[in-house]
């Protein structure tokens, strides 16, 4: 009696780890501190992880001593580049002077705790940061509006993911602290430094009354 066998070759399951990781990344930062299995699965798919990304015309930014990773829109082709011009999926956003400002301080005061060579977390405390910026708003301001304004200020860093707002512990509300994470540090590079340095001398000169106006004799 002959029986007729059929193979069926099996089905490739997609990896589940792989696309935990790449919807988590095209979500935001990932920091190893959040989950430390999902880290290492990213270390050991990091080749899948940039082959997919480089489909969506992404590139995955991985710093291992850190502990973060991001994806970030490739570099646009050169103008005589005959290569298509691909739409971006991570759209650029314009940052306000206040935004700009407080991320500058935030990486020179990061550096400078980096120097110390002493913990590897930097937290501020919100009068820190209002004294970060104090110098370079005009005098006479309003305690209590320069307060608000910096904390509107904070909040917009933090959604950027660049700090985070620590809990107080405790039932009592006491000031409030934020971590300055290390992604800044990718964003914020020496040059940028060098060319914002360059505007706030010149925003500088202008509060102190050095820059004249047009109707000064």
């Amino acid at each position: 009696m002959e029986q007729d066998l059929t193979y069926c070759a099996p089905v490739p399951q997609p990896e589940p780890d792989l696309s935990i990781l790449l919807i988590g990344l095209l979500k935001g930062v990932q920091y190893r501190e959040q989950d430390e299995r999902q880290w290492t699965a990213l270390l050991n798919l990091q080749a899948r992880v940039r082959e997919y990304a480089a489909v969506l015309n992404l590139e995955l930014m991985l710093d291992e001593a850190e502990g973060y990773a991001f994806l970030k829109g490739r570099p646009e082709p050169a103008a005589d580049d005959p290569a298509p011009r691909l739409p971006r999926l991570i759209v650029r956003r314009p940052l306000s002077f206040p935004v700009s400002l407080l991320l500058a301080l935030l990486r020179k005061k990061l550096a400078e705790f980096d120097a110390g060579g002493g913990d590897t977390r930097l937290v501020l405390s919100l009068d820190e940061i209002v004294e970060l910026v104090r110098v370079f708003l005009q005098d006479g301001t309003n305690e209590v509006k320069l307060i608000d304004q910096i904390e509107n200020t904070l909040n917009k860093v933090v959604e950027l993911g660049f700090l985070k707002k620590l809990k107080v512990a405790g039932s009592a509300a006491g000031p409030s602290h934020y971590e300055v994470r290390r992604i800044l540090k990718a964003f914020v590079d020496a040059q940028w430094l060098a060319e914002f340095d360059d505007r706030l001398a010149t925003y500088q000169s202008a509060l102190s009354g050095t820059v004249k106006g047009s109707s000064d004799d």
